[in-house]
């Protein structure tokens, strides 16, 4: 099958760099808005047969117009959310953001072990990712999951199987950025295209948006 894994549209989180996961969460920033309207277009051509977002409000917000556009449901699962920050949820600081990119990516590269302080860790978060991306792959042969940036690139990095999971770390993913995958769960996924800019276009990018889920981990910003 072909995995279209979006990453949302920009939040009013995103532009302030707090690290925000918790349920439901903010919608999106007048330019979130304007990079979900841009989706419908910049997969034009694209086969899609079903839709599917988390159960945070901006991956909902960011699907719908695909969703209108292609005249498809759009089906919410709750394993495909963002990575929890407990209790370093809507902190900004240097301090935290290092400590919570540090243990996501701990689980990127293969050590599962490291705990977010007052959430989860690696094998909690790919046990529930794993559960939908399976379901998504028993119902659909062409599928868009919009999701979240921390959580798409470290799935991407364990569970592709023609990259390094360095590679996912290394690459950036915007907001309403596209990562192509094919594959099935049973065989492995392999990384067609990683589009670290918007569907839009660089022009749908904000390049002053303190961002931290979507940066490099070596990337945090004072």
């Amino acid at each position: 099958m072909r995995l279209l894994l979006i990453r949302h549209g920009q939040t009013p989180a995103n532009v302030e760099g707090r690290l925000n996961t918790a349920v439901p969460g903010p919608g999106l920033t007048e330019l979130g808005n304007e990079q979900a309207g841009m989706i419908p277009e910049g997969l034009r051509g694209t086969p899609v047969d079903a839709i599917y977002a988390s159960v945070l409000v901006r991956t909902q917000l960011t699907a719908a117009p695909l969703a209108a556009d292609r005249g498809l449901g759009m089906t919410v699962l709750p394993g495909i959310q963002e990575i929890e920050a407990g209790d370093l949820e809507d902190l900004s600081d240097r301090a935290s953001v290092r400590t919570y990119l540090e243990t996501v990516w701990a689980w990127g590269t293969g050590d599962l072990s490291p705990r977010i302080p007052g959430a989860g860790d690696g094998h909690d978060f790919f046990r529930r990712f794993d559960a939908d991306i399976a379901a998504v792959a028993a119902e659909s042969e062409n599928a868009v999951v919009v999701s979240h940036g921390a959580a798409i690139r470290v799935w991407v990095a364990q569970r592709s199987i023609n990259v390094p999971p360095a590679y996912a770390g290394e690459h950036e993913i915007d907001n309403t950025g596209v990562i192509e995958l094919e594959g099935t769960p049973e065989d492995g996924w392999t990384l067609v295209s990683w589009q670290g800019t918007p569907v839009g276009g660089t022009q749908f990018a904000d390049a002053t948006a303190d961002d931290p889920t979507g940066d490099a981990p070596d990337d945090v910003r004072a």
